[in-house]
């Protein structure tokens, strides 16, 4: 394994660990790639497997062009999603993160592998059981969020917690492209989305997250749940704070920070 790509590994991890983010990588290295960047996560991934963690799902982030604009980058990025990152009883335990924000998603929770590199939308719709109302606590271990495509993606696509809804439908009897979403933080609306605000269709963010981690010999599994990107921008987080992002044929998940 390069040494480089092992000590970034650890740099983002030890920074994960003390809650002290770390200066842009791309800026100390700007010869690195996506795929480097992608060996980075996997090195961190492992980690986690080699400590008792589950991987529960995978998620494509900066998929929402409002998120696109708000970050300065141009490409969806995409990580992994374990136990550990579940929210439990709807609160967020804050001394765990850095620099939260939080958004909302529409989830999918597979019955069906799906393996790239021919994966289509219906192909998604076929391997899907249900989706869900979500939301996603992002969370960057690079300082001020100041990221680039190779930045989140060694960063676990700058995933931090993640909630999803206990009601599930199925997706072939809605149709997930017009799905409404209205976000609110302590009761106050910040802002709202639809389905087509993420890449055109949610399931073809599925379909390109499996074409995608097929490069890299991943499979999306069944069992996994699948964060298909935000809906809408993304909404700063502090203690106190509580979120409810309303949809309209998924209804409302809600999770307050400590």
């Amino acid at each position: 394994m390069n040494t480089l790509i092992e000590t970034l590994a650890m740099e983002l991890r030890n920074a994960e660990l003390s809650r002290f983010p770390v200066a842009p990588i791309i800026k100390s290295y700007p010869d690195l790639t996506v795929e480097d960047a992608y060996k980075i996560q996997i090195l961190n991934i492992e980690k986690k497997l080699q400590e008792g963690h589950i991987i529960t799902g995978k998620k494509i982030g900066l998929t929402s062009l409002a998120v696109q604009r708000m970050l300065g980058v141009d490409l969806p990025g995409f990580g992994h999603l374990t136990d550990a990152m579940q929210v439990q009883n709807g609160i967020v335990p804050t001394d765990r993160l850095i620099q939260p924000k939080a958004e909302g998603e529409i989830a999918f929770l597979l019955k069906e592998d799906l393996k790239g590199p021919c994966v289509s939308a219906q192909d998604v719709l076929d391997a899907t059981e249900y989706v869900m109302a979500a939301i996603e606590i992002a969370d960057s271990r690079i300082a001020d969020w100041k990221i680039s495509i190779v930045d989140t993606v060694a960063d676990n696509a700058s995933s931090g917690m993640y909630i999803v809804s206990d009601k599930k439908v199925d997706p072939r009897t809605v149709d997930l492209k017009e799905i409404k979403m209205d976000f609110y933080r302590n009761g106050k609306w910040m802002n709202a989305g639809k389905g087509s605000d993420v890449l055109g269709n949610p399931a073809e963010c599925v379909a390109w997250l499996a074409n995608t981690l097929s490069e890299f010999g991943v499979t999306l599994k069944k069992g996994e749940v699948i964060f298909s990107g935000a809906v809408s921008g993304m909404v700063t987080a502090e203690p106190g704070n509580c979120f409810r992002a309303s949809f309209s044929e998924l209804g409302d998940i809600e999770l307050r920070f400590e």
